[in-house]
């Protein structure tokens, strides 16, 4: 007597067309990105303002994104809806390397197309849904959930010093550190 198998055939996962994403990317596009950007400029893939959401990116098919020396140029008032969409296009526990001028340089202010206010690593606890929970702003405007990481681009007469006039500088003394790099995390 034969026996008569069910076959279930096994589902394969679907697989994303993922891209790596370099936000406002103009004549710097980093190799191997998608650079979106609202000039139509060579390397640019995307033009498109990217005040305008949402982006023509679809959800969760970005594995990585850099977003450098523009996030400053976004309106105030625009930061968040950015960061929201900056979510919506990651996939989950992908990240976003971020550089804004430090807001204690001059570089922050020295650029009439500078967007007030100066972003400094505070700033990016507001994409953190648990922190505005704890702090009694989940009431704002977002919803994006971020963890973040951050560095400091030191300017180059503080970094050779030890850390302790450094960080001293850091807290102290304005232009000692010219840039942020920050590093955000999708977590949900």
């Amino acid at each position: 007597m034969a026996v008569k198998r069910n076959r279930v055939k096994a589902k394969r996962p679907r697989r994303l067309n993922l891209i790596r994403l370099d936000i406002a990317c103009g004549q710097r596009k980093e190799p191997g990105f998608v650079g979106i950007d609202i000039a139509d400029l060579p390397g640019v893939d995307i033009v498109h303002d990217l005040t305008d959401f949402p982006w023509p990116v679809k959800s969760e098919s970005v594995s990585e994104a850099r977003c450098s020396h523009f996030l400053e140029h976004v309106p105030g008032r625009l930061r968040m809806a950015f960061m929201d969409e900056l979510h919506r296009v990651l996939q989950r526990e992908a990240k976003c390397t971020i550089w804004v001028p430090y807001y204690s340089s001059m570089r922050a202010v020295q650029d009439p197309t500078h967007e007030w206010p100066p972003i400094c690593e505070a700033s990016f606890l507001y994409f953190n849904a648990e922190w505005r929970k704890q702090n009694g702003l989940d009431h704002y405007p977002i919803s994006c959930d971020f963890d973040f990481s951050y560095a400091y681009i030191v300017d180059g007469g503080w970094a050779a010093r030890n850390e302790e006039a450094r960080g001293f500088a850091i807290r102290n003394y304005l232009n000692s550190i010219s840039d942020l790099q920050v590093v955000v995390t999708k977590r949900a």
